[in-house]
C-alpha cells in the first residue's frame, strides 16, 4: 500500500476548495425568471404539490437521491472517540464514495451528542431532508441502541455501515470461501477476534445464513465471551453459549473459519497450522492483520485467506456493498433496509465472484486471467458489474418483502438506468491507475530539477507505479530533496553532462547519428546533442535503459515532440503523430483531438489520427465513439473544412466499418443524443454516447481543449502523444503534481503495451 505521509494528507484535503465534496445547483439559474421559478414566487407551488401529497416530494426535491452520512465521531476508524468535528473529513469520504461508486448525493452531519437518546431524536427531527442515513463511527454497545431505534421509528433507508457493510462483504466471501473448502456453514468451528459493532453484526449475518452459536468462538479484550463472564452487555451475551474459558490459541485448534476484527499481529503462524484442513482465514485489521498474508500463506498451501488491504488478493472492503445497497433502496423508496436485503446483498457479491470476469477488469489489475477460486472469492471493487447486480437484488428483495414504495416494472431498463451512472466518475484514472500499479515501468523524469517534479516522482513511486529516473544536476536535485523532505527509494540521478556519463553519450549519440546521418546530424553534433536532457532521455527509451519518459513542464512543447520523434520514430503504418487531450467530465471521460501538433491536416491524415486514438482508446478499454466536428451538420454548410471531414469520415467507414464514428456534425449534436436524434436518427452516432472529438484543425481543437479545461472545471490528462513507438509524453506547461502523475500512469499504461 502507498505510504501517506502527515503533509500529504494535509495538502490533499486542504488543496483548492477545501474539503471533498461541494453542492452544485441543478437547475438553470442564469436569468430573473430561472430565479423566480427557483424560489420565489415559483417555488411555491411545489410546495402546495407536497403538502396536499407528502410523496411528491420525492418528484420535487431531492430527497429521492440524498443520503445522511452521520456521526458523534465516539469511534472513528482506529483513532477512537475524537469527536463530532474531528470526524468530518472521514463523512466527507463517506460521501465521496457515495457519488463516485454509485451517483447518490450526500450531506454529512456531524452530531455533538454523546447520549443515545439526544442522538436519536436529533437524527429523528433532520430525517425528512434525506432519503436515506447512512450511520458511521459511533461506538458500541450505544451503536446498537441507536440503530434499532431509529429503524423502528423512520420510515427511510437506514443503516449502520461499520456494522453491516463488512458483515455483508465478509458474508458473501465466507460463502465462496466455504463452497471452495466443501465445508458447510452449519457444521464449522468459527473463531472471531473482536466483539464491537462490527464483529457482532458479522455473527449475527453468519447465523442468518445458518451458523450455529454454539459453533461461534467471540474474543473481545478480555478474553473468550463465556456463560462465566459477568461483565457481558446484552448484544455479547448472545454469543456465549460455552461454559468455560479457553484462551484464543486453544480456540483455533480445529477450527475452520477464522474472522479478524481486531488489532494487528495478535495471531501466530502456529495457531494457523493448527486449524481443520482448508482453513478459512479472514484477518481484517487495517492497515496491520491479525497475521501477515505472507505469513499465513507460507504457513500452510491449503489456505483461503482475505484482508482488509488492497494489495492482496480478495479484499473485504466495504465499498462493495454499501453505495448500491442504498442505490437499490433508494431506487424502491424503500421503508427501510432489512435483512432479507442485506441477504439479497451477500448473495448477489457473492455470486458475481463466480461469473466470468470482464476483460477490462482483468486488464485492469494487470492479470492475465483472473476467475473464481481462492484468491478470487470476492469481486474486486472497480468491478462496473458492482452497480447492476447488488442494487437490483437489494430493489428487488425490498420489493418481496413488502417495503419498496416505488416498485420497478421494467428491469432491463433499470439496468440501464444504472449504467450509465457509472459514467459519473473518474472511473478511468482508477482503471489507468491499477493496471499501471500492476506492472510498474522505469520512467525516465526529465526535469528533475523541478520541485512539482520531484513530488510527482515521490507520489508515482509510492504508488508502486513506477521506478523514477532522475535527470539533472545532481547537486541540484538532491538540494531540492532535502528542502521539501521528498522521499524517494533507492533514489536514480543521472546528469547527461557529467563526466561519468560520457561513455553513454557517446553510445547514444552514435546510435542517434546512424537514424539522422541522412538528415543533416553529423555524428559530433548527435554525441553533443545527448548533454541535452530530452535527447538522453529519449535515448534511454530507444535503448532499453528506460521504459517511459515525461517532459515538457518547463520546456516547449516542439523542444519535446521534435527529439522524440527523432529518437523514437513513428509506429508501422503510422504517418502521423498527433496529440489527445483526456477530460473527466461527468458524463464519463472525453477525448479531444488533434490539440497540440498538426495545423491543418488533410482529409486522409484526419481519418489516420482518428483510427490512431480509436486504437489508444481500447488500450484504455474504452470504446470509441467518434464525432469528427465542423461548423456543418452533414453538409448544411458547404466549406473547406465541412468538406475535409465529410471526406475523412468516407475514409474511415470505407477502411474501417466496425468502428463507430460519424459526421462532419457540430458539437453540441455530437454531445446531445435528443438533438442528435431528432434531427439525424440516420446517423451512426445516433443513441450513442460519444466520447471523442476530433477537431478539423489545430487551432479549433486546441482552443476548445483549453475553453473546456478552463470553463468546466475537469480534470485533465495529456497531451497524450499518438503514434510513437515508444511512451514518451509531453506535459503541459505548468501542469500540477497530480496531472503529472496522471501522466505517468498514463505513460506507464502506455508503455507495458508497447
Amino acid at each position: 500500500m502507498a505510504k501517506v505521509r502527515k503533509q500529504d494528507a494535509l495538502d490533499y484535503h486542504a488543496s483548492g476548495r477545501p474539503g471533498k465534496i461541494e453542492v452544485v445547483p441543478t437547475k438553470p439559474y442564469a436569468s430573473q425568471r430561472d430565479l423566480s421559478l427557483a424560489y420565489s414566487p415559483g417555488v411555491a407551488e411545489p410546495c402546495l404539490k407536497i403538502a396536499e401529497n407528502p410523496a411528491d416530494v420525492y418528484k420535487y426535491t431531492s430527497k429521492a437521491n440524498l443520503v445522511a452520512v452521520i456521526s458523534n465521531g465516539t469511534a472513528v476508524l482506529g483513532l477512537g472517540d475524537i469527536g463530532p468535528l474531528a470526524s468530518k473529513p472521514v463523512m466527507e469520504g463517506k460521501g465521496l464514495l457515495f457519488k463516485i461508486f454509485a451517483d447518490i448525493d450526500v450531506f454529512d452531519i456531524e452530531i455533538d451528542a454523546k447520549d443515545p437518546e439526544l442522538f436519536i431524536q436529533t437524527v429523528k427531527a433532520i430525517a425528512p431532508t434525506f432519503g436515506g442515513i447512512n450511520l458511521e463511527d459511533i461506538k458500541a454497545p450505544e451503536a446498537f441502541e441507536i440503530e434499532r431505534r431509529l429503524k423502528e421509528e423512520l420510515d427511510i433507508p437506514l443503516m449502520h455501515d461499520d456494522q453491516h457493510g463488512t458483515a455483508i462483504i465478509s458474508a458473501a466471501a465466507l460463502l465462496n470461501a466455504l463452497e471452495l473448502a466443501k465445508k458447510r456453514i452449519g457444521k464449522v468451528k468459527i473463531v472471531i477476534s473482536g466483539a464491537g459493532a462490527a464483529a457482532i453484526s458479522c455473527a449475527k449475518l453468519y447465523m442468518a445464513l445458518g451458523a450455529s452459536v454454539s459453533n461461534i468462538f467471540m474474543f473481545d479484550s478480555k478474553g473468550l465471551i463465556h456463560a462465566g463472564r459477568t461483565d457481558l452487555d446484552e448484544m455479547k451475551q448472545q454469543f456465549a453459549p460455552h461454559k468455560k474459558d479457553i484462551s484464543l490459541q486453544e480456540a483455533f485448534k480445529g477450527a475452520d473459519v477464522f474472522i479478524g476484527l481486531s488489532k494487528g499481529n495478535i495471531v501466530s503462524k502456529e495457531m494457523v497450522a493448527s486449524m481443520a484442513k482448508n482453513p478459512i482465514v479472514f484477518a481484517l485489521a487495517n492497515p496491520d492483520p491479525e497475521i501477515s498474508y505472507k505469513d499465513a500463506m507460507a504457513t500452510r498451501n491449503d489456505i483461503i485467506m482475505a484482508t482488509g488491504r488492497s494489495d492482496h488478493p480478495n479484499q473485504v472492503n466495504n465499498v462493495l456493498g454499501f453505495p448500491f445497497i442504498f442505490r437499490g433502496a433508494l431506487d424502491v423508496r424503500a421503508t427501510g433496509i432489512n435483512e432479507e436485503m442485506k441477504l439479497a446483498a451477500v448473495k448477489a457479491i457473492a455470486n458475481l465472484a463466480k461469473e466470468t470476469i470482464p476483460e477490462e477488469v482483468i486488464e485492469a489489475y494487470g492479470e492475465k486471467h483472473i476467475s473464481f477460486g481462492r484468491d478470487q472469492i470476492i469481486p474486486k471493487p472497480l468491478d462496473p458489474r458492482l452497480i447492476y447486480h447488488v442494487a437490483p437484488a437489494v430493489a428487488r428483495a425490498a420489493m418481496e418483502s413488502g417495503i419498496a414504495q416505488n416498485p420497478i416494472t421494467d428491469w432491463g431498463e433499470y439496468e440501464m438506468t444504472l449504467k450509465k451512472r457509472l459514467g459519473l466518475d473518474n472511473k478511468l484514472v482508477r482503471q489507468i491507475t491499477t493496471k499501471a500499479q500492476n506492472n510498474p515501468k522505469r520512467v525516465v523524469f526529465a526535469e528533475a530539477d523541478n520541485v512539482k517534479i520531484l513530488k510527482a516522482a515521490q507520489t508515482t513511486c509510492e504508488e508502486g507505479v513506477c521506478f523514477p529516473i532522475l535527470l539533472g544536476k545532481r547537486r541540484v536535485i538532491e538540494s531540492l530533496i532535502a528542502e521539501y523532505s521528498i522521499e524517494i527509494p533507492n533514489l536514480t540521478i543521472i546528469d547527461p553532462k557529467s563526466d561519468t556519463e560520457k561513455m553513454r553519450r557517446q553510445i547514444y549519440g552514435k546510435s542517434f547519428f546512424e537514424k539522422r546521418k541522412r538528415k543533416g546530424v553529423t555524428e559530433y553534433e548527435a554525441i553533443q546533442l545527448m548533454r541535452e536532457r530530452n535527447h538522453f532521455g529519449a535515448m534511454m527509451v530507444e535503448m532499453g535503459d528506460a521504459d517511459a519518459m515525461i517532459s515538457g513542464l518547463t520546456r516547449n512543447y516542439r523542444d519535446v515532440v521534435r527529439p522524440a520523434i527523432q529518437v523514437i520514430g513513428l509506429q508501422k503504418d503510422v504517418n502521423t503523430v498527433a496529440g489527445v487531450y483526456i477530460l473527466n467530465t461527468k458524463r464519463g471521460p472525453i477525448f479531444l483531438a488533434d490539440t497540440t501538433i498538426n495545423k491543418n491536416p488533410t482529409a486522409c491524415e484526419i481519418a489516420e489520427i482518428t483510427h490512431n486514438v480509436a486504437k489508444t482508446l481500447r488500450k484504455f478499454k474504452v470504446i470509441p465513439k467518434i464525432a469528427l466536428l465542423s461548423y456543418s451538420n452533414f453538409g448544411s454548410a458547404p466549406g473547406e473544412d465541412s468538406e475535409k471531414m465529410a471526406e475523412a469520415v468516407k475514409i474511415l467507414h470505407e477502411n474501417h466499418p466496425t468502428l463507430v464514428v460519424d459526421g462532419e456534425v457540430q458539437a453540441n449534436f455530437a454531445l446531445n443524443n435528443e438533438l442528435m436524434n431528432e434531427k439525424f436518427s440516420f446517423s451512426q452516432l445516433a443513441n450513442k454516447e460519444v466520447n471523442t472529438l476530433i477537431f478539423p484543425n489545430l487551432s479549433s481543437g486546441n482552443i476548445a481543449y483549453k475553453l473546456l479545461q478552463e470553463m468546466t472545471d475537469s480534470d485533465a490528462i495529456g497531451p497524450v502523444l499518438v503514434g510513437l513507438k515508444k511512451s514518451i509524453h509531453v506535459l503541459q506547461m505548468g501542469s500540477s503534481v497530480r496531472e503529472i502523475v496522471n501522466m505517468v500512469k498514463v505513460a506507464v499504461v502506455d508503455a507495458q503495451t508497447k
